[in-house]
């Protein structure tokens, strides 16, 4: 026996209004602030490439940021058999300032990378709440870029009950 149309129709709208009304009410995601590309030499052969770095903040972890790094494809020699195809490193830092507190800070990581880039790197930073200023550059000759993120405060306590 087949159901007649409208009854097929609302119990398709009606799942559908229940996972809009679900997704609706999921608190924000992160959100990420992407920073400008680092140009930059990399050692183990004649390489270069860019170096792409962002920072990820939310309510999940109020004071805190993951900071990201990863390189682009990069291009050049090096040693050995497969020399068009080098496998080159450059140490890259991402070093951060508080502007509303003071806390400084940095993350440093070395960077392998090959013609199809890198892995991605990431390390959360106590920065505090409030605007962070960002230089990032590498150890090689490069051209070092500088941004900024918003870091979100943890939330008030809650009110403690009134006495009566």
């Amino acid at each position: 026996m087949t159901s007649p149309t409208s009854v097929r129709s609302a119990a398709v709208f009606g799942a559908l209004a229940c996972a809009a009304t679900v997704f609706a009410a999921t608190p924000a995601a992160a959100a990420a602030v992407e920073f400008p590309q680092v140009p930059s030499l990399m050692r183990n052969g004649y390489c270069g490439g860019a170096i792409r770095t962002w920072a990820e903040t939310g309510p999940e972890y109020p004071g805190r940021a993951i900071i990201n790094v990863q390189a682009l494809p990069i291009g050049g020699l090096g040693p050995g058999t497969y020399s068009a195809a080098p496998l080159c490193e450059t140490v890259t830092t991402v070093a951060w300032r508080n502007v509303n507190t003071g806390a400084a800070g940095e993350y440093r990581v070395t960077v392998v990378a090959g013609i199809y880039g890198s892995i991605q790197y990431a390390q959360f930073q106590d920065t505090g709440p409030g605007r962070v200023d960002v230089t990032i550059y590498t150890d090689m000759p490069n051209v070092p870029q500088h941004g900024s993120f918003v870091v979100p405060a943890p939330p008030p306590p809650p009110a403690e009950p009134a006495e009566q």
